[in-house]
């Protein structure tokens, strides 16, 4: 993620603990703030700066003043079997609730083998692979997808009908860090075209469509467009079939399904928080896989493999002019590595809402270098 030049640097420890505070300041109770603050500081470590604490005041801090997300959260588990349980959020704390739900799909695998979960009427539940990483963590292999406002065109369309829907997948390997494929199926995500915006940069051709099907790259100007429907991300491969856009449209509705139809909750068009003009909760679906390893074979057996498979990778032929050849979760690890005694790089943009929060919370203790 390209860092703004007038970004300023605030350690990781001193975030968390101010992104705590701002949490429990609008009525998320403490234990669920640190679960919040968390899933944010663990973005930012990683990298996914469109996922971190530039997302603390528009998507969670406003919100709950706006009456549209619930700061307590009623977590009710609705029906379930030894693997399998089907969980209504109450349209609370996203975090709280993916967790949650995550860690009762680790706690069932554990005696099945495979387990699932599944969610309706909760809110955006920060970065997906958090969630996935948690059954990496246990020796599992994590498997998490969600839904979310529509902002994509399906091929050969241009009207927003399907969120970005990312579909995301951790496993242990026997390297110092797992493997972590934690993307959307659309070319980029309406979090991306955020940090553009802040940036003041425009964004590349291909990755947002108009009316027309013409490339649009005024990020401030998609932001607009993508809530007026009058414009639309494009999904993984791109405008039409030549290279591939059906199949990350097929994916973005394999996420669609598996994140309303198993639970029976709110799917596109429905999810657009807007009703009779009025805002309202956005009431999205989630859905979480945990598959024990140790059902199938040894976890050290399984790690070495996947670590063979990820070094041979790395060691093919590359490209000429190419440096190197990656795999994924390995930049999030070279980020934390470069990132853990700096912290967290804000934005001037983000220095703003960071400031306005503080103040208006009365949150004293924080003396930020902007």
């Amino acid at each position: 993620m390209e860092i703004e030049k007038g970004a300023k640097w605030v350690k990781f420890d001193v975030m968390e603990r101010f992104m705590r505070d701002v949490f429990k300041g609008i009525g998320v109770p403490a234990a669920d703030a640190a679960v919040c603050a968390d899933v944010l500081i663990t973005a930012d470590k990683l990298g996914f700066d469109s996922h971190g604490v530039s997302r603390l005041k528009p998507i969670y801090y406003d919100r709950i003043k706006q009456g549209i997300q619930l700061p307590k959260t009623a977590y009710k588990v609705l029906r379930q079997t030894a693997g399998t349980a089907v969980i209504d959020g109450g349209n609370g704390m996203g975090h709280v609730i993916a967790r949650r739900a995550m860690e009762l799909a680790i706690k069932k695998a554990k005696r099945t083998g495979i387990a699932m979960t599944v969610v309706r009427n909760s809110t955006h539940y920060g970065m997906a692979g958090y969630h996935a990483l948690l059954a990496a963590k246990a020796g599992m292999i994590g498997v998490t997808g969600t839904n979310a406002r529509p902002s994509v065109a399906p091929t050969f369309g241009v009207e927003n009908m399907l969120g970005t829907n990312p579909l995301t997948f951790a496993m242990p390997t026997d390297e110092s860090f797992p493997f972590l494929l934690d993307c959307a199926t659309s070319i980029t995500q309406r979090g991306k075209v955020e940090v553009y915006a802040k940036l003041g940069k425009d964004m590349p051709r291909g990755w947002v469509i108009d009316q027309k099907g013409g490339s649009k790259t005024d990020p401030a100007e998609v932001l607009v467009d993508l809530t007026r429907g009058t414009a639309a991300l494009t999904p993984l491969g791109g405008i039409g079939e030549d290279l591939g856009g059906y199949k990350g449209y097929g994916y973005c509705t394999v996420v669609e399904i598996l994140s309303a139809a198993l639970q029976q909750g709110a799917y596109m068009k429905m999810l657009m928080g807007v009703e009779n003009g009025k805002k309202v909760p956005y009431r999205l679906g989630h859905f979480f896989i945990a598959i024990d390893i140790k059902a199938f074979t040894p976890l050290a057996s399984f790690k070495r493999t996947a670590g063979d498979i990820l070094r041979q990778l790395r060691a093919s032929k590359k490209m000429p002019g190419a440096k190197r050849i990656y795999t994924a979760g390995e930049k999030e690890h070279l980020t934390w590595l470069a990132r853990e005694k700096r912290g967290v790089p804000v934005n001037r943009e983000t220095q703003r809402e960071v400031i306005a929060m503080r103040d208006e919370l009365g949150l004293k203790g924080y003396r930020f270098d902007f």
